[in-house]
């Protein structure tokens, strides 16, 4: 695509955009994905989340910006390896106060019935809010598992609550309670 000869401004990522994914020098383009420079990593869900986006604002007019979401990112190896939201480091170097829960997890149940030998967790809770800042997981279905912790994070659910929630046994989920 010959984008300079439709007057698209890009960048190294992709076409530069606004908050409604809106090219910032033609406005009659939008870009979402691996297309767009919207300062998001690109991962499928993000292309998927800027893609109802576009399309909604497309339809109706710019009313949708790209929010802040507790993007899950998952390595999948074997065990796999996820994590959202905040690492230690930077929760500190943002002057956040919180507590670190983290264990090796290979002598629970959940690891031992499926045989692993590699997994453990971390989880940040800010202290005045009890909301979960970032988890990180390794082991059996932690592909999955994360993204228990980004819904939480998505919707503000505070740990507390979490903590008391039902989950169904023996899957690794309901370890949640455990990790908080």
């Amino acid at each position: 695509m010959n984008l300079a000869a439709a007057g698209v401004q890009t960048e190294k990522r992709g076409v530069s955009v606004n908050e409604y994914l809106q090219s910032i020098s033609n406005s009659a383009v939008y870009a979402a994905g691996d297309a767009a420079a919207s300062g998001l990593p690109p991962l499928t869900p993000v292309a998927a989340y800027e893609s109802r986006i576009v399309a909604s604002n497309l339809l109706k007019g710019n009313h949708r910006k790209v929010e802040q979401v507790a993007l899950p990112t998952i390595v999948f190896t074997n065990p796999p390896l996820a994590a959202v939201g905040l690492l230690e480091d930077a929760a500190r170097q943002k002057g956040l106060e919180f507590r670190v829960t983290h264990e090796d997890t290979s002598g629970w149940y959940s690891s031992r019935r499926v045989g692993e030998e590699c997994s453990g967790f971390k989880v940040l809770i800010e202290h005045r809010s009890d909301r979960v800042l970032g988890a990180h997981v390794t082991g059996p279905h932690a592909d999955e598992l994360i993204n228990v912790f980004a819904v939480a994070m998505q919707a503000d659910i505070p740990a507390s609550k979490m903590k008391h929630g039902l989950f169904g046994y023996p899957v690794l989920s309901s370890d949640v309670k455990y990790m908080l």
